[in-house]
C-alpha cells in the first residue's frame, strides 16, 4: 500500500524562509513515487503573514492554515488534526532544508525498522562567522548516531510519526510547554516510554539555517537555561503522582545545583588555564543546571513569548 504523508511546516512569520523550503519539499514529494506526499503549512501568526508564500504548487497538494492560539504546542497539534487519516506525518522547520533523498530515506528506515517514530540529523549553517567563544564551546554540534540506532527522545524539527499510533495513543502536545519550548520531548518520551520504537536515521539530514541572533554567547547561555528549564518540568509532567512529583523536582534542584557548581569551577578553570573550551562549556553548564534549579522551583522560561501575547 501507497503510505499517505504529510509534511508539516510550522511557520510564525517567516516568509522568506518558508519561500526558500517550500520548492525543496516539492523536489523531495517527485523523488519519493513510493508514497502519496501532501504538504500542510500552519501558520501561527494570526495575521496569516504566510498566505501568499503557501500557495497550491503544480503536482504538489499545499494545503495552508492559520493557527490563531499562540504556542508551538497549538500549531502542532493543528498539524495533528489536520493530517486527518494520513498515515505518516513528518514535521520539519520553516528555517531548515532537506537534503537529497531526505524524504525517501526516512520513510525506508520506518520501514526497516517497523518504528513508530524516526528523528533525521540536523546540521548548521550560519549566517556569518560564529563568536570564538561560541566556535571554541562546539555548541552547534549536534548529535549524530548510526541509522537504526533506538532513540528515547527527540525535537520535531526533523521528525517522522506513525499516526495510527500516535492516535492509538491518544498522544498529543502539551499546551503548558507553548512558549517554554519543550513539548516536543514530553511528546517523544511519552511514545517511547509507552513501549513503542523510536529509531535514528542518519542519512536523513536537514540543515538548520542559524541567523546572526543566535550566533552569540547570550543566545546559546539562555537556551543552555531554557533547556534545562524545560528537561526538568518534563520530569515532573511524566511523574505519576503527587509523591513522584515532588521526587522529580527533588532530583532537578540535586542535580541541577551539581552542574552550577560544576560548571562554575569549570569555567573558572578555563580563565585560569587559559583554555577558552573549558570556560565555554563550563558556563554553559552552569546556566543548564540554573533553569533546571529554576523549574524545581516552579519557575518557567518562556522563551517563545511574543510582545502583544503569551506563547
Amino acid at each position: 500500500m501507497i503510505p499517505h504523508v504529510v509534511i508539516a511546516v510550522v511557520t510564525y512569520r517567516r516568509p522568506g524562509d518558508l519561500a526558500e523550503l517550500l520548492p525543496l519539499l516539492e523536489q523531495q514529494a517527485a523523488a519519493t513515487p513510493g508514497a502519496r506526499v501532501e504538504l500542510l503549512v500552519v501558520d501561527n501568526d494570526p495575521d496569516g503573514s504566510a498566505a501568499d508564500v503557501a500557495r497550491p504548487r503544480p503536482g504538489l497538494p499545499v494545503r495552508y492554515v492559520t493557527e490563531p492560539e499562540p504556542g508551538i504546542a497549538a500549531a502542532r497539534n493543528r498539524a495533528l488534526r489536520e493530517a486527518g487519516d494520513a498515515d505518516l506525518l513528518v514535521f520539519v522547520d520553516d528555517d531548515e532544508r532537506p537534503h537529497e533523498g531526505w524524504l525517501a530515506r526516512m520513510l525506508r528506515t520506518r520501514e526497516e525498522h517497523t518504528a513508530a517514530a524516526v528523528s533525521g540529523a540536523v546540521v548548521s549553517a550560519f549566517a556569518g562567522p560564529l563568536e570564538p567563544w561560541v566556535r571554541d564551546g562546539g555548541f552547534f554540534d549536534r548529535r549524530r548516531l548510526p541509522t537504526g540506532t533506538p532513540i528515547s527522545v527527540a525535537a520535531t524539527n526533523n521528525l517522522l510519526l506513525d499516526l495510527d499510533v500516535v492516535r492509538a495513543e491518544d498522544l498529543s502536545f502539551d499546551a503548558a510547554f507553548g512558549i517554554s519550548g519543550g513539548s516536543d520531548t514530553l511528546f517523544t518520551r511519552q511514545l517511547t516510554g509507552r513501549g513503542h520504537r523510536m529509531v535514528w536515521c542518519d542519512e536523513a539530514v536537514v540543515t538548520d539555517a542559524v541567523p546572526r541572533d543566535r550566533m552569540t554567547r547570550d543566545w546559546v547561555l539562555r537556551r543552555a537555561f531554557r533547556s534545562g528549564n524545560s528537561s526538568v518540568r518534563v520530569d515532573v509532567a511524566l511523574a505519576a503522582s503527587p509523591h513522584a512529583r515532588a521526587a522529580a523536582r527533588g532530583r532537578g534542584v540535586l542535580r541541577g545545583a551539581v552542574r552550577v557548581v560544576g560548571g562554575t569551577l569549570r569555567a573558572s578553570w578555563g580563565v585560569l588555564a587559559r583554555r577558552p573550551v573549558q570556560h565555554a562549556r563550563g558556563l554553559r553548564t552552569a546556566s543548564r543546571g540554573a533553569g533546571m534549579c529554576a523549574a524545581a522551583s516552579g519557575v518557567v522560561y518562556r522563551e517563545y513569548r511574543r510582545p502583544t501575547a503569551s506563547r
